[in-house]
């Protein structure tokens, strides 16, 4: 079995979690839309993912819509006593799978109905923000949505609050609203920009959830990243996984999959020791400036 506490806990809300979690938005069908090709493969990666001692999975009734969150209350439920699971409010999917923006307050309500429901929840324990920018976080104020949150927070159907997507700007606007536990947007070896905003969240104690551990690589990038997965008998999305572990402690990993032998593949990055010579030639990655 693979030891993914080798990576460590850290507090999401009031629960610790290990910080090696499962996302599970690659349950449903192409595009994040409809059924997956195979529903009993789902469920079983989902129970080994319980199994493997993860305790913090990521969802959304968004994908599918519906779906994931109906095969993760299949497959989990009555869920263990110390599952955390996190959810995204702002958006909806049209019929035709497109991406609508749904974050007035009585869509933020319906869509966190929607999740209780499915997933068989009275109450769930983070509901993340998303704000719905297209190329990454886009400055704007945020308060009348975190407020909306705050209020279902304070009728007991949540208990702590996240933000997806959102600039250091609109993170401390949150702040001011109600406790923020949660901050998930991209970051990976090459997509640093919050990287100062890593560092303030770890000082506070608040978690951070990367998203696209392997998004916006440049060709030269990925073959410098796949040469040293090489040399260390790892594969690329090992080695980048590993460097969000080592970043810093707050940082929990959400990789996805809908594969039992990449779950496994994946979770193996929580062993993997990286070395301070490669974690400085991984670096580099980061600041080269592709020709």
């Amino acid at each position: 079995m693979i030891d993914i506490g080798k990576a460590g806990t850290f507090r999401l809300g009031d629960r610790i979690v290990n910080r090696m979690g499962y996302g599970a938005m690659r349950l449903s069908g192409p595009g994040i839309f409809g059924p997956p090709k195979d529903r009993e493969q789902a469920i079983a990666v989902l129970r080994e993912v319980a199994a493997s001692g993860v305790n913090h999975i990521d969802t959304s009734d968004y994908y599918g819509p519906h779906v994931v969150n109906e095969i993760i209350r299949e497959a989990l439920s009555p869920y263990p006593d110390d599952l955390v699971l996190v959810t995204k409010l702002g958006a909806r999917r049209g019929d035709d799978a497109s991406w609508i923006p749904w974050n007035e307050p009585e869509d933020l309500a319906r869509g966190l109905e929607d999740n209780l429901r499915n997933l068989g929840l009275e109450t769930i324990e983070v509901v993340n923000l998303r704000t719905m920018g297209t190329h990454g976080p886009a400055e704007g104020s945020i308060a009348r949505q975190f407020e909306a949150l705050a209020e279902l927070q304070q009728r007991g159907l949540v208990r702590h609050l996240g933000l997806s997507n959102v600039t250091m700007s609109q993170f401390d606007e949150a702040q001011r609203i109600a406790p923020v536990a949660c901050v998930q947007n991209e970051y990976n070896l090459v997509h640093r920009d919050d990287d100062e905003m890593i560092v303030t969240l770890s000082e506070m104690g608040v978690a951070y959830t990367p998203f696209f551990p392997l998004g916006g690589f440049s060709p030269l990038q990925s073959d410098e990243l796949s040469s040293i997965a090489s040399e260390i008998g790892a594969t690329p999305m090992q080695v980048a996984l590993a460097w969000l572990l080592q970043r810093l402690p707050n940082i929990l990993l959400i990789p996805g999959t809908s594969s039992l032998a990449h779950l496994r593949e994946n979770l193996a990055a929580a062993e993997l020791e990286l070395s301070e010579s490669i974690l400085e030639r991984l670096n580099a990655i980061g600041e080269r400036v592709p020709a």
